[in-house]
C-alpha cells in the first residue's frame, strides 16, 4: 500500500502529514492511555470486520476520564471514525487498530491539571503477534505497577515502560516472555497479555485487584469456558509456584490472542504442549471473530 491514512485532530489524513511536537507532555512523561483492538479479514466474504469495537471505545473513554483527558467523542463516534479509516486504508487482511489520546500540551509542568487532549488512531496489518505456536516464559524480577501508583487497567502509555524492562529481561535470558507478580508475590499478567490457568478442572485468572488489566479477550475467554465449555471460571490470586503445578497455561490479549504457554521457569507446564481446554478455547475464538457464530455476531463490525 502507497500510502497510510490515519486519524488526527479530527479527520482522515495522510500520516506524513502529521507531526507532534517534541516538547509534547505525551512525549517528554507518556501522558495518555491507548487501545489495541483488531479487525479480522474473513477471505471467503472478502469482509473486515471490527472486533469488540464499543467495548475497546467505553474503555478507552473511561480510561481518558481517569486522566482528565477528556475528548469530544461518543462511543458510536469513535467507532464510525474506525470503520471510515479502515475503509480509506483499503485494508483486505487482519489488521491492528491503535487508538492513542495523549495531552499534547508543551509547558514543563508535568502535570494533568491544565491537559490539551489529542486523538488520534493508526492501523498496521497483523498476524500472529507471538511469533510462536507456543511460548516459554519467566517470572521477571520487575514486578507490576500497583493501582495505586498507576493504574493498569487503564492502559496508561507511560506504564508500558514498565513492560517493556520484564519483556526485555526474558527475551536476554532466553525466554519468549515475562510473566509479572504484584508486589505482595501473586501472578498478575504478561507485559501486554492477561493469563489463565488449568487447574483440576477449574479455569482460573487473576483477579482485577490484582492490579491486572481487565481485558477484554479475557472476557471473552471466561464466558466462552462457562457457557460454551462448562467449565468453572475462578477469578482468584494465584501463588507462583501454582504455575508450575498447573495443567495448562495461556495468555490472552488483543493482540497476542489466545496463546499457549509450555514452559515456566524452565519447568515443563503439562505435558509440555497445548493442552485441550485451550485448543478448544481458541477454535470458539477463531470461529466468531468474523461473525460466523450468530451467539457473538454483535461483537463482529463489518468494515465493507
Amino acid at each position: 500500500m502507497s500510502k497510510s491514512y490515519v486519524f488526527y485532530d479530527g479527520k482522515i489524513v495522510d500520516e506524513s502529514e502529521v507531526t507532534i511536537s517534541i516538547r509534547s507532555k505525551a512525549f517528554n512523561y507518556g501522558l495518555g492511555c491507548f487501545e489495541g483492538i483488531r479487525a479480522y479479514w474473513d477471505e471467503d466474504e472478502k469482509q473486515l470486520y471490527g472486533f469488540r469495537l464499543k467495548d475497546h471505545y467505553v474503555r478507552l473513554l473511561q480510561s481518558a476520564k481517569t486522566f482528565n483527558l477528556n475528548i469530544p467523542y461518543s462511543v458510536d463516534e469513535l467507532c464510525k471514525i474506525t470503520v471510515d479509516l479502515l475503509k480509506k486504508n483499503q485494508f483486505k487482511q487482519t489488521t491492528y487498530i491503535r487508538p492513542v489520546v495523549f495531552d499534547g500540551g508543551t509547558n514543563i509542568n508535568p502535570t494533568l491539571s491544565d491537559a490539551e487532549p489529542k486523538f488520534l488512531i493508526y492501523c498496521q496489518p497483523m498476524g500472529k503477534f507471538a511469533g510462536k505456536e507456543e511460548l516459554s516464559v519467566c517470572i521477571s524480577s520487575w514486578r507490576r505497577l500497583e493501582d495505586t501508583m498507576l493504574p493498569p487497567r487503564t492502559k496508561p502509555t507511560a506504564a508500558y515502560l514498565n513492560s517493556a524492562l520484564a519483556s526485555l529481561e526474558a527475551n536476554q535470558s532466553g525466554y519468549d516472555e515475562a510473566l509479572f507478580l504484584t508486589v505482595s508475590g501473586h501472578v498478575c499478567e504478561g507485559p501486554g497479555e492477561n493469563i489463565f490457568i488449568v487447574k483440576k478442572g477449574q479455569l482460573i485468572t487473576p483477579p482485577p485487584s490484582d492490579n491486572i488489566l481487565e481485558g477484554i479477550t479475557r472476557d471473552l475467554v471466561m464466558r466462552l469456558g462457562r457457557e460454551e465449555l462448562g467449565i468453572e471460571v475462578v477469578e482468584r490470586s494465584i501463588a507462583r509456584t501454582e504455575l508450575y503445578a498447573s495443567d495448562e497455561i495461556f495468555f490472552s490479549g488483543t493482540a497476542m490472542e489466545v496463546t499457549p504457554i509450555v514452559k515456566v521457569d524452565n519447568r515443563i507446564i503439562g505435558t509440555g504442549k497445548q493442552g485441550e481446554v485451550y485448543k478448544k478455547i481458541k477454535e470458539l475464538f477463531f470461529g466468531l471473530t468474523t461473525g460466523k457464530n450468530p451467539k457473538y455476531a454483535k461483537y463482529c463490525t463489518p468494515v465493507y
